[in-house]
């Protein structure tokens, strides 16, 4: 089984509600995507909706994997840099696959989509990435062609006594 990318699908209620499903099943069997389970899909719809708004403007693309049936199983946004003196460069955040879908390849496919996606824009020479230490990310995104070009200690506090780094990652995209 594969999975079907698209970028810059067009927005409705079935997605909206295939990202919000998969963004709480992903946080709350623990993956590093911005809440701490147990989330609720009222929690992700509403930092789903940033995500939304910056789309509306044309400064975030949604990559957005399904499976054979249709359902929403990996995205990935891609978020232009705002600052003049490094539009040059995108953001990748969050990256997320089904939990069910571990172990079947669609993280790299889902990666690969992303380049390309970011390949696509004009004038970007460079996807970077933040993940949190720990959770065995940066190894992954390693494999993936991206280099660990800065870590932050202790910058993400998961719980009391349990900080982790900030791992900042790069992938350099050929012309």
């Amino acid at each position: 089984m594969a999975l079907t990318f698209a970028v810059d699908p067009a927005f409705d209620r079935a997605l909206r509600d295939g990202i919000t499903d998969l963004w709480v099943d992903v946080s709350n069997a623990g993956g590093a995507v911005g809440f701490l389970p147990p989330v609720t899909g009222e929690e992700v719809r509403a930092e789903l909706v940033k995500h939304l708004a910056g789309m509306v403007e044309g400064r975030t693309h949604l990559i957005v994997g399904r499976d054979e049936d249709g359902t929403v199983a990996a995205t990935a946004f891609l978020t232009h840099n705002t600052h003049r003196l490094m539009r040059h460069w995108i953001g990748v955040y969050t990256v997320m696959v089904h939990p069910r879908h571990q172990g079947k390849g669609y993280g790299r496919a889902l990666m690969e989509a992303t380049a390309d996606a970011a390949r696509a824009l004009d004038g970007i020479e460079a996807i970077r990435l933040t993940c949190r230490g720990g959770t065995g990310a940066d190894r992954f995104y390693s494999s993936c062609g991206y280099k660990e070009v800065g870590r932050v200690p202790d910058a993400i506090r998961v719980a009391e006594g349990d900080d982790r780094d900030d791992v900042i990652m790069l992938l350099p995209l050929p012309r």
